[in-house]
Order: C-alpha cells, then structure tokens, then sequence
C-alpha cells in the first residue's frame, strides 16, 4: 500500500507512540495494493516525498534486500524527512499487539553529548504520550544499552549487551537509576520515566571509539542475556512487538583508524548476518521487529563530515552498513542524528509502529 502523509498531529515527544490506537495522525490510502509472487504486498501507486524502499521479508525470516528509488514496485510509506518503509496489510492477525519491548542502543563514545542531551530533552513528551497510548496493553518493557561494554554498571554486568542500571564517567548522569519498578533490570509503565529514563539514557561519553552498536544489541537478544538469573533477565518477550532505536553518529565497520593507524574492526559480521541474528531472536517473525535508527544517513543530509582526527565531535560520518540494515526489515526508519531535535523523526515514525502493531504475528 501507499500511504501519504497528511498534517501530522503535533506534540513534543521522543517516541510519541508506540501501539495501534488513537494516534493523531491520520493516513490517506492513495495507492491499491496486489500480492507478489510470495505472498507480499506489492505498490501500483507512486509517492510523493522521498522514500527508501526495503524488501519485505517471509515471516520465516530470511536476508531481504533493500533498494532506493519510487518506481521499483516496493512497499513504500511516505515519511517526510526520514526514510521509513513498511505496510499495514492486517493480514496475519487481528488483535494486533499487546505487549511492547523497547531496547535504546546509545552510542557512547567521544562526540556523542549533544545527541544524549538531544534523545533526553524529549523524554517530557515521550512520557506523556507513552501513559496514554499504552493504556490498553499490557504493558511494555523499556532498556538502554551501550555501543560497547558498559564498566560503570554494576559488577557482573559490564559487558556487551547488558542494560544499563547506572552511568559514570564524564557527561554521564552520574547516578544509579534502580531500583526499577519490575524488580529486575528494565523500565515498565510502572516507572517514573521522567527521572528514571534521562539517569539511564544519558550514558557519557567515555566509551570505546570502536563502536559496536550491533553486536551489543545482539547481544542483548540472545538468550543467554535473557535468561533467568541473566543481566537482561525478563526484558525481551515472545508475544510482544520489539522496537529497537539505534542512536550513533559513525559508521559500524571494519576499518583501520586513520589518524592512530589503530584496527577498528567494529561489530563481527555484516548486515545480513545482524539481520539473521535479530530476526532469529524474535522467533524468525521479521515484521514483529520496528528498526528506528538515527544515524549519519545518505546525502544529501544536515550531518557534516565527522573529522575524528582533529577530534570533532559535530557531524556524523555516513552509516551505510546500519541503513543497510535498516532498510532490510518491513518497519525500517532512517532519521539524521544530526538533526537539531528527534521529535520530527519520531512523530514520522508513529505510522510504522501503528502499521507494525496491527499486523503483528502471534509467535507459534
């Protein structure tokens, strides 16, 4: 299906909404959708704005490929200034979410302050509309993790993939943010997100200039992060739709750095090996997963060169592997991390997470 964007509903937030319902925001049906070969939906219709398309994958999981453009018969959603990709076919369920799990990956190297103070300048709102959307489910989870291993959480859990707990270091809110209201290591409804969300998310910037934003969210899917007696122990569930916001101002990539001529080999593997690895995590479901990620994205763009040999800490340096990434799920969105404030990013993306919400698949 095509959908086109209409005069979006205003109001200061950080994720504005994260489940079918109310939202604000409505969506015009400009385009008819048929079925391909396997099963998907195709678009017959054109977009006015600019948009990235991704390949939908099986539900069974499975690399999709991704392709720019408007005239290459993909799903597209108009998503004004982000790239967003994803359809609302209904066709696998009826109910539509019930549960929500949300997992922040914060970069916290070197120039990463102003995008911390940026992601925690809009919890006010985030708060607000988190109470009032998520009134008729049953309840969502809500973790922040680092782009390396954390050594200021507690002991036993200063490693990759772990939720951040407590924060230390310079620009870090310096504090611990436990004890959270599920006992365990994870933000619910149950919390007062105003306080409790800005201690955790505002990470510092202390951490290792050979970022692995990828392998720590992999990490923090895994099974043996989530279980019993585990860091991540009750934060990812089957029957719950997982957002993931994936926040960092450079590239994850296997490189040598070209000032200290030092090897960056960034997380193992490649796009479609993260891919694999997340979608296996969430029981081969792909479209029970929305990728919301705020990077340095493809030009033109409001992201200077990231100049990390004169130590700059403005700009972003072009995310090509992340976007590839991004680009393979149904529910994919690009914004820029550069971007002065993330409300317009995040009120974009309410469509996707409504379309990901209302179609979501029952695991088994």
């Amino acid at each position: 299906m095509v959908y086109r964007r209409v005069e979006p509903f205003r109001f200061p937030s950080l994720l504005p909404v994260i489940v079918r319902g109310a939202l604000g925001t409505l969506l015009a049906v400009v385009g008819c959708a048929d079925r391909d070969e396997g099963g998907r939906r195709t678009n017959t219709g054109a977009s006015s704005l600019t948009t990235v398309t991704a390949g939908a994958t099986d539900t069974a999981g499975g690399t999709g490929a991704s392709s720019a453009g408007s005239d290459d018969g993909g799903v597209k959603l108009d998503v004004g200034n982000g790239m967003g990709t994803g359809n609302n076919s209904g066709d696998n369920m009826s109910d539509g979410c019930k549960k929500v799990d949300l997992l922040f990956v914060v970069d916290n190297s070197g120039s990463m302050l102003d995008e911390q103070v940026n992601l925690v300048a809009s919890v006010p709102g985030f708060v607000n509309q988190i109470q009032t959307q998520l009134a008729d489910t049953e309840g969502y989870h809500v973790g922040v993790i680092t782009s390396d291993a954390y050594s200021f959480n507690e002991l036993g859990c200063g490693i990759e993939g772990a939720l951040v707990t407590r924060t230390g270091g310079a620009d870090a809110s310096n504090a611990v943010c436990t004890p959270f209201a599920s006992g365990l290591r994870f933000m619910t409804e149950q919390d007062d997100l105003a306080t409790k969300f800005p201690c955790a998310a505002q990470v510092g910037t202390e951490g290792d200039g050979n970022e692995r934003p990828m392998q720590t969210m992999i990490a923090a899917l895994s099974d043996a992060m989530n279980a019993p007696g585990a860091c991540n122990e009750g934060f990812l569930r089957d029957d719950a739709l997982l957002v993931l916001v994936i926040i960092t101002d450079e590239e994850d990539d296997h490189e040598v750095d070209g000032c200290l001529q030092q090897p960056q080999p960034g997380s193992a593997g490649d796009p479609p090996q993260w891919f694999d690895a997340v979608v296996a995590a969430k029981d081969g479901i792909e479209s029970n997963i929305v990728v919301l990620s705020l990077v340095g994205p493809k030009p033109p763009n409001a992201c200077p060169a990231l100049d990390k040999c004169a130590g700059g800490i403005d700009g972003a340096e072009q995310a090509t592997r992340i976007i590839e990434f991004t680009e393979m799920f149904t529910y994919g969105f690009v914004g820029q991390v550069c971007a002065p404030t993330y409300e317009p990013f995040f009120q974009e993306a309410i469509s996707i997470i409504e379309s990901a919400c209302d179609d979501f698949v029952p695991p088994g």
